[in-house]
């Protein structure tokens, strides 16, 4: 790009469509360089996807599949980005000016086989590279630093800088800085046309327009739609997942806990439940309504928890929910400008969560015409598009798969959750 904005004036220089935590990690961090800047929302901001998220920070490698993902996504090219957010997210309290419950406790990615404990080995070699301190440890090793895994562990991979925020509090945090900044947000206004004259877009919502020379779709799970009212055709793949919370106990845990073969996330947060997620499908999708939950993959994925540690088997569980997901065909994340749109740039997908500080400075980077910290243009909405999706593989805008019928061996947990009436 080379189109630069001006100071902040009377016209408007951006707008974007979605305030989930990509929408306000943009909205803050474009106004943040004196850009005017509108956030047009359909419904609450952070109603949907970054509101139901784990609120994880991933910092070490990742695993590369979800329960039922299709495709895996590559962990080592997301490894500098997640060095980035690092970065940006340790000093993200003192800029947004308030607390977001930010915890950097550190998180294990367990091992319980040889095959997987490899993998530690493997990554451990991407992250040194990428500059991020991780340790591979012995089961034995990683329980004398947390006894509550259990002694199918086999291996660990310690990274001192994983952690998790608030997922209730990040975006508003964002939004009010922007507000503070001189930003505007509209919820209950869902876009409903876009239309390019000359070197600027015309956004319709209810009965207002705006006009702005840049474009940001925010829009999570509805980035396509949003697109194809610019005319864009943009393919993505939208899948609901699922999480539970436990009753509240008293402090026994401050790492986050992964696994690097299986779809696997626990923590305790601040308010004492245990938050126990990793991905797994919900029963269906629903972008007009709320997904709902999967019994099955409520089981598995309380059993797998159960199995790591053993003393959720005790727990009674409070609640379970299923949010949309903005994932992609080939599982990657998307940012960027889209080719023959000028000043339309789309960012989601993978982990937007961990990347939405990261995904904020590059959107204002390249709406100002500089270059990003960290190159993305293989992350660009190009690869997305209709004609140009040779090397993207895997589901075309299909809704997730349900989880095959299975016989799980149901915890403790899930039992005692029914007897007591907890599960909705």
């Amino acid at each position: 790009m080379n189109r630069s904005l001006h100071a902040r004036g009377s016209r408007l220089d951006a707008i974007v469509v979605g305030a989930g935590i990509l929408g306000a990690a943009a909205a803050f961090h474009i106004s943040e360089r004196g850009h005017r800047v509108v956030v047009l929302e359909r419904h609450v901001p952070n109603r949907e996807g970054s509101g139901t998220t784990a609120g994880n920070l991933h910092i070490q490698a990742i695993h590369t599949r979800r329960p039922a993902q299709d495709v895996p996504l590559d962990n080592g090219r997301l490894l500098p980005l997640q060095r980035r957010a690092s970065e940006y997210w340790a000093t993200l309290e003192e800029r947004l000016g308030t607390g977001i419950e930010l915890r950097r406790g550190g998180g294990f990615m367990v091992a319980e086989t040889e095959e997987q404990e490899q993998e530690l080995a493997n990554k451990h070699v991407m992250e040194r590279a990428a500059g991020i301190p991780t340790e591979v440890l012995t089961g034995g090793q990683a329980r004398e630093r947390l006894p509550l895994l259990s002694p199918s562990v086999r291996a660990a991979s310690w990274c001192p800088l994983d952690g998790y925020a608030n997922p209730l509090l990040i975006t508003p945090a964002y939004l009010e800085a922007a507000r503070r900044n001189g930003a505007e947000v509209h919820p209950f206004t869902p876009v409903t046309a876009i239309r390019r004259t000359g070197a600027q877009y015309q956004v319709h919502a209810q009965d207002h327009c705006w006009t702005a020379p840049y474009v940001i779709d925010a829009a999570g799970p509805w980035i396509a739609d949003v697109a194809a009212l610019a005319g864009i055709e943009v393919y993505m793949s939208p899948v609901a997942i699922q999480m539970h919370v436990t009753e509240r106990v008293a402090p026994v845990m401050s790492h986050l806990i992964q696994h690097i073969g299986e779809g696997m996330s626990v923590k305790q947060v601040s308010a004492g439940n245990l938050l126990i997620g990793g991905g797994w499908p919900a029963r269906t999708l629903d972008l007009q309504g709320r997904s709902t939950v999967s019994m099955a993959s409520m089981a598995g994925n309380l059993a797998q928890a159960g199995r790591i540690l053993p003393f959720l088997h005790g727990l009674r569980l409070l609640r379970t929910w299923a949010g949309p997901l903005a994932a992609t065909p080939d599982e990657m994340p998307v940012i960027g400008e889209v080719p023959g749109h000028p000043g339309f740039l789309i960012a989601g997908g993978t982990y937007a969560f961990t990347f939405a500080p990261v995904w904020g400075e590059t959107l204002a980077s390249l709406i100002s015409g500089e270059q990003p910290a960290d190159p993305v243009q293989d992350l660009g909405p190009g690869r997305l598009l209709r004609g140009n999706n040779a090397n993207v593989t895997g589901r075309m805008c299909q809704p997730p798969r349900p989880p095959p019928p299975q016989t799980w061996n149901c915890p403790p947990l899930e039992r005692d959750c029914k007897r007591n009436g907890s599960v909705p």
